[in-house]
């Protein structure tokens, strides 16, 4: 009597998949988060909260409770680890996006009332600050001279003080060079228009000026550039150095026509990251810059008018006139770097390396 055993795959099959966990569904999810914003109102309400800050935060905890004891019945201890490691990315994410947008939305929605084609090309001039009318022609114009000004300071000895600490720096004076960027990324903007009100102004005797400010601008930009511009240049691969320099490339060459290219879409964003602090400083602007209704075309020569110091003056001056024009040269400040981040964003793409097929 012959017995035949079943082959192993036969017997694969036969079996069970037992491995299989249980998973929630995927409704789950947006119905926990419901469920969870319903509950922080009723909490919200019962309790006596009025801010829908504080219902916003109580449904958060409550989800990210409610997802780990969820996933830890139904699919076990580690699989709710992990949905409640996703959940926390997900709520400091809202937590981080939401009072932005609602910024932006407030920003919009009062500024509109006043931006227009009239209020972009006039300035002040006769028209008091608490009175209706008027315009920011001249913040614009001085503050697109000073922040340009700043760049061609900053930007160029930025991207050679990091091709330095990349690509040259060894010793002590590249532990130098570091420390002091370290120590200027850390100063306050206030700190930097006294140092060049202290020399420009009352040592050298010089006027205020656009030019002044955008001294100071300079200062205050060129670490942010130099730490952007060092941690892209370090994450271009050794291999793209060591291939060119196999070939006989000079090392100056290697750098320009490897190395920069490769990186020039990071160089280009932290460079913007760098224009868009300074673009909102105001105190070098109030102390080296000072006030001008009027129009000034020359930032070497008399004071200038400036974004960040007009929305200053027209909130200090207290009337609804000048708060709406307030929000309004806010609104014109975002849009501006608005348009410089998407224009750099524009430039790392165009001049980015293209591989071939």
């Amino acid at each position: 009597m012959s017995t035949t055993t079943p082959t192993a795959p036969a017997a694969r099959a036969a079996t069970p998949d037992t491995l299989r966990a249980a998973r929630l569904p995927r409704w789950a999810n947006p119905l926990l988060a419901l469920g969870s914003v319903a509950a922080a109102v009723g909490i919200g309400l019962g309790a006596g909260l009025h801010s829908r800050v504080q219902w916003g935060l109580i449904a958060a905890l409550l989800f990210v409770v409610g997802a780990y004891v969820l996933a830890s019945v139904v699919e076990g201890k580690r699989q709710a680890k992990d949905r409640f490691a996703t959940s926390m990315v997900w709520v400091t994410f809202l937590l981080a996006v939401i009072p932005l947008a609602s910024l932006i939305w407030e920003t919009v929605e009062r500024g509109s009332k006043v931006f227009s084609p009239y209020f972009l090309s006039h300035s002040m001039g006769v028209v008091a600050d608490k009175d209706p009318g008027g315009g920011i022609n001249h913040a614009i114009v001085g503050t697109l001279q000073q922040v340009a000004l700043a760049s061609l300071i900053a930007v160029p000895i930025g991207l050679l003080t990091a091709i330095y600490l990349v690509e040259y720096g060894r010793g002590k004076l590249a532990k130098a060079v570091t420390f002091f960027v370290d120590v200027m990324t850390g100063i306050p903007s206030i700190v930097a228009g006294l140092f060049v009100l202290s020399f420009w102004i009352l040592i050298l005797g010089f006027d205020f000026s656009g030019w002044a400010g955008a001294m100071a601008l300079s200062i205050l930009m060129m670490p942010v550039v130099v730490r952007s511009t060092e941690e892209m240049l370090k994450l271009v691969p050794n291999e793209l150095r060591e291939a060119s320099l196999a070939l006989g490339v000079p090392k100056w060459r290697t750098i320009l026509k490897v190395v920069l290219p490769t990186a020039i879409g990071g160089i280009t964003t932290g460079v913007m990251l760098a224009v868009a602090r300074i673009a909102g400083e105001t105190a070098p602007v109030l102390l080296l810059v000072w006030v001008n209704p009027f129009i000034n075309n020359n930032p070497f020569e008399g004071a200038q008018g400036s974004l960040p110091l007009y929305i200053y003056q027209q909130y200090a001056a207290g009337s609804e006139a000048s708060y709406d024009r307030a929000w309004a040269a806010a609104l014109t400040l975002i849009g501006f770097i608005m348009i410089l981040n998407l224009a750099a964003r524009g430039i790392a793409r165009w001049k980015a390396p293209k591989s071939g097929r």
